[in-house]
C-alpha cells in the first residue's frame, strides 16, 4: 500500500513513522509512505499556502493552488484522495478496513480555519474526521488513520488473530484479559481463566465482551463487521 501525505509541517511525521507497527509495515514492504511539504508546490516567492477568506471573517484559509499542484504530481488512476477535517465522515474500524484495501491513498492535512471549498468539491474523493473535537491540523488525524490501517495490512502483525479479535472488529468490545501474577495486592484473576477448560473460557469471554459492550458502547451492538 502506498500513502502520500500533503502537509505544511512534514517534520511532525518524522518520529511516529519510525516506531512500532508502522515501522514494521514499512520495513517489510507492506507500506510505503512519503511525506510532501505543500510549500514545494507553491508558485509565489513567499511559498504561501494560506490566505485571508473572501468576504472577510476570522482565520486563514488554505489555498487551492498548492494542493492542486501537489495532487497533480502525486495522483494516479487508482488513488483515493482524503481530506482530514472536522466535518468529514467519522473514522471507525469499518472505514479503516475499507482504506486498508486501497492501493494508494493521498492524505491532505488541513490547517487553520479550513480549506478553499473548491478543494472539497472538486479535488477529493473522501473527507474524514477522527472525532467531534478540533485538533490544530490534519497531521495527528493522518497518523491515527495510518496506524489503524497499517495493522490491518496482510502479514504485518505476527498473528493476524490479534487484529481479528480487536475491539470493534466484531461489533463488540474485546473481552477482559489478565496476565501474571495471579494475585496482586489483593486483586485476583478470575478462576475460570486458570481452569484449562478452553470451551468454558471462550464462553466466559463472549459473555464478558457482551457485558462490557452493553455497559460502555451499546451503540456497537448490531453493527456488522466492516467490509
Amino acid at each position: 500500500m502506498k500513502i502520500d501525505i500533503l502537509t505544511i509541517f512534514p517534520d511532525i511525521f518524522n518520529t511516529p513513522l519510525n516506531y512500532s507497527i508502522i515501522e514494521r509495515a514499512i520495513n517489510m514492504g507492506a507500506l510505503d509512505i512519503s511525506v510532501h511539504n505543500l510549500r514545494d508546490y507553491t508558485t509565489d516567492k513567499a511559498k504561501s499556502t494560506d490566505d485571508y477568506p473572501f468576504g472577510g471573517g476570522p482565520g486563514m484559509i488554505m489555498k487551492i493552488e498548492p494542493i492542486f499542484n501537489g495532487l497533480k504530481a502525486l495522483r494516479k488512476p487508482e488513488s483515493e484522495v482524503i481530506l482530514l477535517s472536522p466535518q468529514g465522515e467519522k473514522f471507525n474500524q469499518r472505514l479503516a478496513i475499507n482504506i486498508s484495501r486501497k492501493e494508494h491513498i493521498i492524505l491532505i492535512c488541513g490547517r487553520y480555519k479550513g480549506v478553499d471549498e473548491r478543494i472539497r468539491k472538486h479535488l477529493i474523493e473522501r473527507e474524514i474526521s477522527i472525532g467531534d473535537y478540533i485538533t490544530s491540523g490534519g497531521e495527528i488525524p493522518a497518523l491515527v488513520i495510518i496506524d489503524a490501517v497499517s495493522r490491518l495490512l496482510p502479514n504485518v502483525l505476527g498473528n493476524f488473530d490479534s487484529a481479528e479479535s480487536d475491539s470493534f472488529m466484531s461489533g463488540k468490545l474485546d473481552a477482559p484479559y489478565y496476565t501474571r501474577p495471579r494475585e496482586f495486592s489483593g486483586m485476583t484473576v478470575p478462576d475460570i481463566l486458570l481452569s484449562g477448560d478452553h470451551k468454558k473460557i471462550e464462553e466466559w469471554r463472549e459473555k464478558e465482551s457482551l457485558k462490557k459492550t452493553l455497559s460502555l458502547r451499546p451503540d456497537l451492538l448490531g453493527s456488522k463487521k466492516g467490509q
